[in-house]
């Protein structure tokens, strides 16, 4: 059965090639779709595929130009792929036999993800499932949300062997992605809710994310990486806070009266939290010591 990889980029000129070079052995159409990029990448693309197509940039709705690459499409499967994703020789050769499956509709393959130089292993950087095989004709994106997935129709299974993403590099280009596309995106999605904010929730929503990611989700265990990532996604949540507030509210003062005594108030929540978290992750990891950690926890 034939397979047409989908690959919408814009700027790419850097990582571009590796990732066309990776479909080599898998690959038997190429699909490019060039958000109208201002340096090398479509000279690039032109030495892997004839079938390049050139589409306004969309930036916050990443997922309509993937979309119109899939209609381009003529294989039988379709793989989604981004400009700083790998397949490896051993993933192409699974998906060869995966697609043999008469009653799959979908996989799932899970993503290695390289940020700041390093394999991040935890969290919710691995495995990191993204639906990117489907058969053609049977997915696409909802087009809702620029971290939504693809929606398939019928059933879906996963994959063993992990793709390569060479994720974030470096902390501004971590910055510049959050700034210009996923909290102008998580904001559209808020705000079209009809949900509303609340002064604390500039405290809460990092907090709870920062929680979440470094020791609900075991961050701590990726080091100075995980810590460093696990800030990040916390300021990400503080800066989806304040955009909201900034466009929902237009700066109106939503001061509670007695600001201070309330705002102490809610630190306190937090720290209360914090220490619920902290001794649960004790308790998780030194077994030894678990009805020690369980009953410091309940001081809480």
């Amino acid at each position: 059965m034939k397979i047409s990889v989908v690959i919408s980029a814009y700027n790419e000129e850097k990582m571009i090639e590796d990732c066309l070079k990776s479909l080599k052995i898998l690959a038997d159409e190429i699909i490019f779709i060039d958000n109208t990029s201002k340096d090398n990448t479509v000279q690039i693309a032109k030495k892997f595929t004839k079938k390049i197509f050139v589409v306004t940039n969309n930036p916050v709705m990443l997922n309509t130009n993937k979309n119109f690459g899939f209609q381009k499409a003529t294989g039988d499967w379709i793989i989604s792929l981004d400009a700083d994703e790998r397949l490896t020789s051993e993933l192409s050769r699974e998906i060869r036999e995966a697609i043999k499956s008469k009653n799959i509709f979908g996989y799932e393959i899970p993503r290695k993800n390289i940020i700041f130089g390093k394999w991040i292993q935890h969290s919710i950087w691995w495995p990191d499932y993204n639906l990117r095989l489907f058969k053609r004709g049977s997915g696409k994106f909802p087009q809702k949300h620029v971290h939504e997935k693809l929606a398939i129709n019928g059933k879906v299974s996963q994959l063993k062997n992990p793709m390569i993403h060479y994720n974030y590099q470096t902390v501004s280009q971590f910055i510049k992605k959050m700034d210009n596309t996923y909290t102008e995106s998580e904001v559209d999605n808020f705000i079209a809710s009809g949900k509303s904010i609340y002064w604390f929730d500039a405290i809460k929503m990092p907090a709870n994310d920062f929680f979440k990611t470094f020791f609900l989700e075991k961050g701590f265990n990726d080091g100075i990486h995980g810590l460093v990532l696990s800030m990040l996604q916390a300021f990400y949540s503080f800066v989806v806070f304040a955009k909201i507030w900034e466009r929902k509210e237009e700066f109106r003062d939503i001061t509670p009266q007695n600001f201070l005594l309330e705002f102490i108030k809610e630190l306190k929540v937090q720290g209360k939290d914090l220490r619920y978290w902290i001794y649960t992750t004790l308790m998780d990891e030194f077994k030894n010591k678990k009805i020690y950690y369980k009953i410091l926890r309940k001081f809480r």
